[in-house]
Order: structure tokens, then C-alpha cells, then sequence
């Protein structure tokens, strides 16, 4: 097993490769793409802009071996942007495209009486099962922080649902992809439940 955390500039590397360390497994930061495709496990997590993300990602060479990955049925788990990125485009800044792996757009809180970005603890609502979420009860609380979310066209990637003003997909799931809004690596036991699962996948 090889668990690659893909760094592309990103600030929360280190906290996430603890987070699989206290999980009770190894996990490896590298911006080399020859190591992004020879992982077994591929990790994109993030915190910053879309239209940032996508292009660090672009000038470090990494885009291919991301989408390579996936396609070829390996697991992979997205954290914050890493979720953002799998969608068609992002409304962060004007209109930006992203890997298009799952149809939608990535889409800004509406104004209202809530704060934004949403940010700190929240429940999440289980919509179907994923090997990700084993152990994981209903109702469970994770940490959020962020002002967009990813809106898929089709119901049947939503994994998990939160309420902060609007219902929105916190996590999404299909077949070897699992991506979520909130941050496991911030949310204590549940969190590492989640990093634990998704390193156990084939």
C-alpha cells in the first residue's frame, strides 16, 4: 500500500499525513507526479481558492496522473478543494473548469443570516452507504471551513447532506471516488474512523 497525499501548495499537508498517522497508517506528501501515479491511494486535500488550485495543479504536472488515477479505479479521497475540483466547473472568482469527473459546479453560500464561510463543527446526514463511512453513525459532527460547495447534477453522487441555510452535499461517493467538504483530519475520532476506512479500500 501507498498512500500519496498530493501536495500542490496547499497549507493542511502535514495535519492530513497525521491524521493517517494517528489512523494507524503511513502516508506520503510528494508533488512528484511519477509518485502521484504509483500510489495506491491517492489523497488531494486543500484549503485556498478553485481557480489557484487548478492551476498549481496544472503548472506542477499533476493533473494527469490525478485523473489517470481515478480512472484507472483507484481510491481516491478528497478533502475541501479536493472535492471541489472533481466538478465541472467552479463559480469561485468567475467561471473556472475543473477535472469534470463529476458533472455540476461548485457554488457560493447565498447571502442570508448566516455567517459565511460556514465554519466549525456540523452534522452530517448519511444519504447512502460507502465503505468510507463504515462505523460512521447518522448525525455524526465534522469540521467545516468554506464558503463554496459542490452541487452535483445527479443525485446519486451525494453520500452525505448538511443543513447551514440551504441543504448542501457535504461528502460525495461513487464507485473507487470518495470526497468530502469537511475536514477529517480536524474532526477527532470520527475523522480518523473515516481516514482508517478509506485506507482499508482495494
Amino acid at each position: 500500500m501507498k498512500i500519496v497525499i498530493v501536495d500542490y501548495g496547499s497549507g493542511n499537508l502535514r495535519s492530513v499525513q497525521k491524521g493517517f498517522e494517528r489512523a494507524g497508517y503511513a502516508a506520503v506528501v510528494t508533488s512528484d507526479p511519477k509518485a502521484v501515479s504509483d500510489a495506491t491511494h491517492l489523497v488531494v486535500p486543500g484549503v485556498g481558492a478553485f481557480p489557484e488550485c487548478m492551476k498549481n495543479l496544472d503548472t506542477l504536472r499533476l493533473l494527469k496522473p490525478i485523473t489517470e488515477s481515478i480512472r484507472a479505479g483507484k481510491p481516491y479521497l478528497g478533502i475541501c478543494l479536493g472535492l471541489q475540483i472533481l466538478f465541472t466547473e467552479g463559480m469561485e472568482f468567475g467561471s473556472h473548469p475543473g477535472l469534470d469527473l463529476v458533472p455540476g459546479q461548485v457554488v457560493r453560500f447565498p447571502e442570508g443570516d448566516l455567517k459565511v464561510p460556514h465554519m466549525g463543527w456540523n452534522q452530517i446526514r448519511i444519504e447512502k452507504k460507502s465503505p468510507v463511512l463504515e462505523g460512521i453513525p447518522d448525525g455524526a459532527y465534522f469540521y467545516f471551513v468554506h464558503s463554496y460547495y459542490g452541487a452535483p447534477k445527479k443525485n446519486n453522487w451525494v453520500a452525505t447532506t448538511t443543513d447551514y441555510g440551504v441543504r448542501f452535499p457535504s461528502a460525495i461517493a461513487h464507485e473507487n471516488v470518495f470526497a468530502c467538504q469537511f475536514h477529517p483530519e480536524k474532526s477527532q475520532r470520527m475523522g480518523l474512523q473515516m481516514l482508517a476506512n478509506f485506507a482499508k479500500l482495494n
